[in-house]
């Protein structure tokens, strides 16, 4: 007769763990020794081995927002690590499973929005980095029902950033109705828009990047932009027209209001404009244009879990490479000072 052993579980972990803490809003976030947490229920305790930075994060910790994040809150939500912990009612992890936290790190799951597939509008959702805290620490918890599931083989720098840059792009440009063969503005090439000329390539999409810096636009030329506009030398709705006829829709992605006062002379009729990127303030537009030529203005904030496990495909499959940077946890405030003066040409990603 064969016994098998029960699967682990819990490894061992340390009580205490190493975090980068916002402490007060607006000053350099705190590395502090905090405790390690404890799974509940339906919830992994996680080893994170590598983590993004993302502009939210630098928002949570400047309070640039109306709704306030959580008071001493660990920011993140691109985090990959290791399950070593496991809470009551988990029947879909293990120990030692690699998986990812998200920005929408779980939902209410009955409301309306989560029965028909807007989990992401979810007024009782709860998110990465924000309302409960991140992975910009040595361990993070995650909900089982909402945690990424990383695909094998996946290189652990590489694929922090799809699990929120690359999934908020995918599911921008989904949203534009865009078909292959189409044009497609991505506005802004960040830390999302240098992954959104990539998703928009692999759907089939020909795309203009649009940017003020040089050097990020032929990085957009290397992940497959065929027209580039730098904005500050040239007036993109002209230069864009010029080249396309006009777009057939718009990603913006980037962080100053004036690239949304843009998105307009881009388009061509019927066309589609899709904002991903949240600067504070507002922007104008022209209400007779947009009736008169019947163009779409829509937000689109990250993806479903269906839509993470989408652009986590486009990656395994090797269509994906964001282009990333390694840093450390202690060099957080120097990054988030690099993101301020826009100085970041792809992801940065924290590795521990």
């Amino acid at each position: 007769m064969t016994t098998v052993a029960p699967s682990p579980t819990r490894t061992e972990v340390p009580t205490t763990m190493r975090a980068a803490v916002v402490t007060t809003t607006g000053e350099p976030l705190t590395i502090s020794e905090v405790p390690v947490p404890t799974p509940g229920p339906h919830e992994a305790l996680v080893r994170v081995i590598t983590s993004g930075v993302c502009h939210t994060d630098l928002h949570a910790a400047r309070g640039d927002w109306p709704v306030a994040p959580k008071d001493q809150i660990i920011p993140g939500h691109e985090g990959y690590g290791e399950v070593v912990a496991i809470g009551d009612r988990v029947t879909t992890l293990e120990v030692g499973q690699k998986v990812g936290n998200a920005w929408l790190w779980s939902a209410c799951g009955v409301c309306e929005y989560c029965r028909t597939g807007w989990e992401t509008l979810c007024p009782e959702q709860q998110n990465g980095g924000y309302s409960v805290d991140g992975s910009f620490g040595e361990y993070m918890l995650v909900d089982e029902r909402y945690a990424a599931r990383i695909p094998d083989g996946a290189d652990p720098v590489e694929v922090a950033p799809i699990l929120c840059a690359g999934v908020t792009v995918y599911k921008g440009l989904k949203m534009t109705g865009v078909r292959p063969g189409q044009w497609v503005v991505v506005s802004g090439i960040g830390g999302l828009g240098h992954i959104a000329v990539q998703y928009a390539r692999a759907m089939g999409m020909r795309v203009v990047a649009v940017d003020v810096d040089d050097s990020k636009l032929a990085l957009a030329r290397t992940h497959g932009a065929e027209v580039t506009v730098n904005a500050a030398t040239h007036e993109p709705g002209e230069a864009v027209q010029a080249a396309t006829g006009g777009a057939h829709g718009v990603l913006v992605t980037a962080v100053h209001p004036k690239a949304f006062d843009q998105a307009l002379g881009v388009v061509r009729r019927g066309a589609t404009i899709v904002f991903n990127g949240l600067p504070p303030g507002t922007f104008d537009a022209d209400i007779f244009d947009i009736v008169l030529r019947a163009i779409t203005i829509r937000g689109s904030i990250v993806g479903t879990r269906q839509d993470l496990a989408d652009a986590l495909d486009f990656y395994a499959r090797g269509e994906i490479h964001p282009t990333v940077h390694v840093e450390t946890l202690e060099d957080v405030n120097d990054v988030f000072e690099r993101m301020e003066r826009g100085k970041i040409d792809g992801r940065i990603v924290m590795q521990f």
